[in-house]
């Protein structure tokens, strides 16, 4: 998984962050400010600077912010003088916005706030509903409000047209003031807490931020409308308290916690999509009478909270549907403040010792974690910066209820008149040696490495204290438990303690001065709301490095990841030239063993051929032998009992040309295809006991096809790579009469084996760099390894392998109909669609019978409404008809007689394969330039084009053999959200939005990466493009019908083509490659038994005079859902009557374009 961030505040007002894949803590970039406490999220943080205003971080990415601003002219037809701005005194402002009652003009726009500039200047839309309108971009409509059209008609009286234009925003990486209102009844009092969350509220749209604060005079504020395309927000909201609030705290859902002056907790109750300010407050009591609540953190379904005398405290119970939860625990330990960040971990400020810990052992069932463990990690050298004891109180950080001079002396302070040297008691004993001495200054990070608080756990065997942060001496033992839990026990009156203005105890004097990364740090806030911690993730904060001087670690820092590769296939070259070398003296030796025969044998269930179709018990045996010249072959035999006869059937492995593991809810199952069963749409099937033994026996099976066809390790460079709609990744080499002209290679032969990992979407090229989009849309490129997975052993390399994740999510509708009594109800009529049901009503799906797609994921979250459907919903997410099957709209109407409403849950897969992740930005389409072997030389750049999940055009820039993952995105402007994107032969960059209209990009070079603007290419006929794929000169799209569309008249002095010609229908994806081959996932291919949904096809007969080709030549399927051909270049071998065609010129060879000059060889540069 990608890095993630934790952020704390030191001493001295320094805002600094902590890399969950670094151990050394880094100062934020823009230091002239000083801040009290930071609230942090996943891509930004917000604080409070010393004057007490309101600041926000926004870490930078190669997407910029952008935000479109429009504005529409609206005209009126004149028997006069045409159409012209006079307008009737009952129509609209002469410049609107869409609804026509606001007045719009174009110099009446400005930015929002001094963070934000603009792109570009105002211009006109020439996009209407995907199609491209005449010059000047006017719609027609008969008169105000009505339906606009394109055409021009006879009473066409008003007109219409849109302007854009972008802005951007530019404060990133910086601390950017929050503006606040010109009218000081609006203007908040000065702030002293903050809290964001709310970015998981269940159905809550994607970049949503609840961002909450309390001023100073205990008034609880609400920012509105804070999301990523609005960092800032628009203005802040007062909600009503029934008391003073002095601290906040808001989870990632919606969870608000908030602490009262009298030591009190409030919950704040009904947050929904709908109402995210909620609606309601509910008290909570503190854990005892005596010691308020004065600190308080929330999670998803956690709340920790820290009393007046320092006590950790768990709160028991807490879910979104108790918000309140039941009961406190006490936790062993003493913080000063705690803060609960991403998947319910927690950290906190040790009360003695300032430093920052982490609660070690969080998990979903064991949410209170095992032992508090302190981050050792040292800071970078900061000369920079010089502070004082004035400055800090003049900032406003209030440290303490007292203030330590030297050792022994102490003075009060003015916000609390008790004194911790007089407080008695073994519970606090005082240290042997204070935190100002020097002793503690200079104190090692390795023993402050040894400074972990462990509970006693069922593994220690006996009960066991666990030492408090900060002390020098343990507690009291406790009872045993299984986790450092106490019971709430009463505390003596005189340990009470008024409340003090800050959640901080100290201030110890003498610090001003600069220290550097060797002393000991000391924090005063920390926040883990966008620092992603999982199980699986390896920290290496609890260590400080050792071993290596400063020299050293520049040296490591500077190697890149091209120079590592260069110098690993070199060690890779020496070491195979030597082991050939050693080899060579004993050639002239026999074989000690000449023929081997090795059986493994199994129980298993077999689908049987005939009907009734059933699972069948069988015993299969796999044989494996040798031959003398160490080739390998094996027969799988499978024996099977018919009318009390013994029967069996064989199948040659070397014969296999696919091996697919068939996930469903019920059983582990795999296939076997052959060439036969391949035409005949009915492969040999298994099913193990459990998923152990199936993942045995694919792992062998794959093996042993791969060692019967000697194609082992890492794909070529030309391989075809495919995907399932399962997610599994299958590679295949090409053979080179696969593209031949005359008798090609039928694609029911090739042979695909399974590479480790899970993807939706790959995408590959000539010169070895693959990347893939999973389901969660993250990118994924191939390491160069294989295997994975449930692929170990000999079946997968030893190297490159890497942990995978994915997510998806599961739909399922809830469906009814209007009844003249009760109104819409869960009764239906006979006829219809089950009650709840899939997205085609044919299968019943209920929330209770409905499990993860197979077994080897889990579910990651509840059910809810998904308001994201297209035709949109009301507010309770119904979608509105006439009757099942139909067009269906978020409104309801008189003629409405039935609805339905979609439900997500989302869940999980974790896996391995030979992938890395290329973070931080989502994708949802993506493109590698196809080459022809020569065309371009190695080191060079190779072209990716990708789509974000948000719509944004991206351009990756120094991609190469080297470095596949490149080095950062160019972001490419786009007037609305794009689907699809493909770059073909000499940077030919076409694209499709989500409207489904079609694009061409224009300058597109190497010295230009990302051209310069875009063409509207109009799409077929009352069609919805939905992706599009370009060759080297052929360009094809899909619409989404299922239509295959090969555009017509591309040339190189008009590389937009003239228009689009119908090729083929039930396609669901096209894949065109540097041959201007084309390969497509097609659905409805008959087979002996039934038709097969997701079958790879490949156009036969393309050639320079065909280049539609003439038919379709039927591969592996059903159930494949992705191909890539892009990386396959492989030639045949020309014939001698076309190497003569082609040195006179006529298009007979592969690499003749039609219409073009003999001379003209090769990819047509556009």
């Amino acid at each position: 998984m990608p890095s993630s961030a934790l952020w704390a505040v030191d001493l001295f007002g320094r805002v600094y962050t902590l890399s969950t894949a670094g151990q050394c803590w880094e100062l934020c970039r823009d230091t002239q400010l000083e801040f009290k406490r930071v609230s942090a999220a996943t891509r930004g943080c917000w604080g409070i600077a010393c004057d007490n205003q309101v600041h926000v971080y926004v870490c930078a990415s190669d997407v910029p912010i952008r935000c479109q601003e429009e504005a529409y002219e609206n005209q009126r037809w004149n028997p006069v003088g045409g159409f012209c701005e006079k307008l009737l005194p009952s129509d609209r402002w002469p410049w609107s916005d869409v609804s026509g009652l606001q007045h719009r003009p174009l110099d009446g726009v400005a930015l929002p706030s001094p963070h934000w500039e603009w792109e570009s200047d105002w211009y006109v839309d020439e996009n209407f509903g995907g199609e491209p309108t005449e010059k000047g971009g006017w719609t027609y409509a008969m008169d105000f409000p009505a339906t606009y059209t394109r055409d021009k008609k006879w009473n066409s009286y008003v007109r219409r047209r849109r302007w854009i234009r972008y802005r951007r925003y530019k404060s990133r990486d910086t601390w950017a003031k929050i503006p606040s209102k010109d009218d000081p009844k609006q203007l908040p009092d000065p702030f002293n807490d903050l809290s964001v969350g709310g970015w998981e509220i269940t159905e809550e749209p994607v970049g949503h931020l609840s961002v909450w604060a309390v001023s100073l005079q205990g008034k609880v504020w609400y920012r509105e409308d804070v999301s990523h395309p609005n960092p800032e927000g628009s203005s802040w909201s007062h909600v009503d308290t029934p008391g003073e609030v002095v601290q906040i705290s808001c989870g990632p859902h919606d969870l608000l916690w908030v602490t009262l002056w009298e030591g009190q907790a409030l919950v704040r109750e009904g947050i929904n999509r709908n109402n995210p300010k909620g609606s309601s407050w509910c008290l909570v009591e503190p854990p005892t009478s005596e010691n308020g609540i004065m600190h308080v953190s929330v999670g998803v379904g956690v709340v920790w909270a820290v009393t007046k005398d320092r006590k950790v405290w768990f709160r028991r119970g807490v879910n979104s549907h108790n918000p309140c939860g039941t009961s406190w625990i006490e936790m062993v330990g003493e913080m000063t403040m705690v803060d609960v960040g991403l998947n319910d971990q927690v950290w906190g400020i040790g009360c003695e010792d300032r430093a920052v810990y982490f609660r070690h052992g969080v998990t979903p069932s064991e949410l209170s974690g095992k032992m508090w463990k302190a981050i050792v990690a040292s800071r970078v050298c900061d000369r920079s910066h010089s502070g004082s004891s004035s400055s800090l109180l003049s900032a406003g950080c209030f440290f303490g209820d007292e203030v330590r001079v030297g050792g022994d002396s102490c003075v009060p302070s003015d916000t609390d008149a008790s004194s911790e040297a007089e407080r008695p008691g073994p519970e606090q004993p005082v240290p042997a040696e204070s935190p100002e001495s020097p002793g503690h200054s200079k104190r090692s990070s390795a023993s402050a490495a040894e400074h972990a608080l462990e509970g006693a756990g069922p593994a220690d065997g006996t009960p066991g204290p666990e030492p408090c942060p900060g002390q020098a001496s343990p507690p009291a033992e406790l009872p045993w438990t299984s986790i450092d839990l106490k019971e709430p026990k009463k505390v003596p009156s005189h340990m009470a303690e008024p409340p003090g203005l800050s959640s901080l105890e100290l201030l110890p004097l003498g610090l001003e001065e600069p220290y550097c990364a060797d002393d000991h740090p000391l924090w005063v806030w920390v926040s883990g709301g966008g620092c992603a911690v999982e199980a699986h993730t390896v920290l290496k904060w609890f260590s400080a490095q050792a071993g290596l001087s400063s020299s050293m670690q520049t040296l490591s820092l500077s190697i890149t990841p091209a120079q590592t590769a260069a110098w690993r296939k070199q060690i890779f070259q020496q070491l195979t030239e030597r082991t050939k070398r050693e080899l060579e003296n004993f050639r002239h030796y026999e074989q000690a063993v000449e023929q081997s025969v090795w059986v493994k044998t199994g129980a298993l269930q077999w689908w049987c051929d005939w009907k009734p179709h059933k699972w069948v018990d069988v015993r299969v045996a796999l044989e494996q032998f040798t031959g003398h010249d160490g080739a390998r072959d094996s027969i799988l035999f499978i024996y099977y009992v018919v009318h009390e006869e013994k029967k069996y059937l064989h199948v040659f492995l070397n014969e296999v040309t696919t091996l697919v593991p068939v996930l469903n809810e019920d059983k582990h199952s795999f296939a076997l295809y052959t060439p036969e069963r391949t035409r005949q749409r009915w492969p040999v099937r298994l099913a193990t006991a459990t998923e152990q033994d199936m993942n045995d026996w694919l792992a062998l099976l794959n093996l042993s096809c791969c060692e019967s066809r000697r194609v082992l390790g890492r794909p070529s460079p030309q391989a075809v790579w495919s995907i399932t709609c399962k997610g599994g990744i299958f590679v295949s080499e090409p053979s080179p009469d696969l593209e031949a002209p005359e008798h090609p290679l039928p694609c029911d032969q090739m042979f695909w084996r399974q590479m480790g990992g899970h993807l939706r979407v790959v995408e590959a090229s000539s010169r070895g760099v693959v990347w893939g989009i999973g389901y969660d849309g993250t990118a994924w490129v191939y390491t160069g390894g294989y295997g994975g997975g449930c692929f170990q052993g000999l079946a997968s390399s030893t190297g490159n392998l890497y942990p995978q994740s994915d997510v998806k999510c599961v739909y399922i509708y809830e469906n009814q109909r209007w009844n003249p009594v009760t109104g819409y109800t869960s009764r239906g009529l006979p006829t219809d669609r089950y009650m709840w049901s899939d997205a085609t009503g044919l299968q019943e799906c209920t929330k209770a019978g409905t499990k993860p797609p197979s077994l080897q994921w889990s579910w990651v979250s509840d059910w809810s409404v998904d308001f994201s459907v297209p035709g949109g919903t009301d507010q309770e997410g119904w979608q509105y008809a006439s009757d099942f099957p139909s067009s269906y709209h978020g409104y309801k109407t008189m003629r409405d007689f039935v609805r339905r409403r979609c439900w997500a849950r989302k869940c999980k897969l974790v896996t391995s394969g030979p992938w890395l992740e290329v973070p931080p930005i989502a994708l949802r389409d993506v493109s590698i330039i196809p080459e022809s072997p020569g065309a371009a030389e190695s080191g060079q750049s190779i072209a990716l084009w990708a789509v974000s999940d948000k719509g944004d055009v991206l351009c990756r820039l120094g991609v190469s053999e080297l470095n596949p993952a490149g080095a950062s995105w160019l972001h490419v402007g786009t007037d609305q959200p794009f689907a699809s994107v493909s770059i073909g032969g000499c940077c030919q960059v076409w694209a499709v939005a989500r409207d489904g209209s079609a694009f061409y990009r224009g300058s597109v070079s190497p010295a230009k990466p990302a051209g310069d603007c875009w063409y509207h290419i109009p799409s077929p006929a009352k069609q919805r493009l939905k992706q599009v794929s370009v060759g080297q000169t052929s360009v094809y799209a899909v619409d989404e019908n299922g239509n295959l569309w090969y555009r017509q008249g591309v040339t190189p002095s008009y590389p937009q083509g003239s228009s689009w010609e119908h090729v083929s229908n039930n396609v669901r994806r096209v894949s065109v490659g540097p041959l201007d081959q084309v390969w497509v996932i097609a659905n409805k291919v008959q087979g002996s038994h039934s038709l097969s949904q997701g079958t790879v096809c490949h156009r036969t007969g393309v050639q320079p005079l065909e280049p539609k080709g003439q038919g379709w030549d039927y591969g592996i399927g059903g159930g494949w859902d992705h191909i890539s051909v892009r990386a396959n270049a492989t030639r045949a071998p020309r014939s001698t009557a076309q190497e003569t065609a082609g040195g006179q010129g006529l298009p007979g060879g592969p690499s003749s374009v039609a219409g073009t000059l003999p001379e003209a060889v090769g990819p047509v540069c556009c």
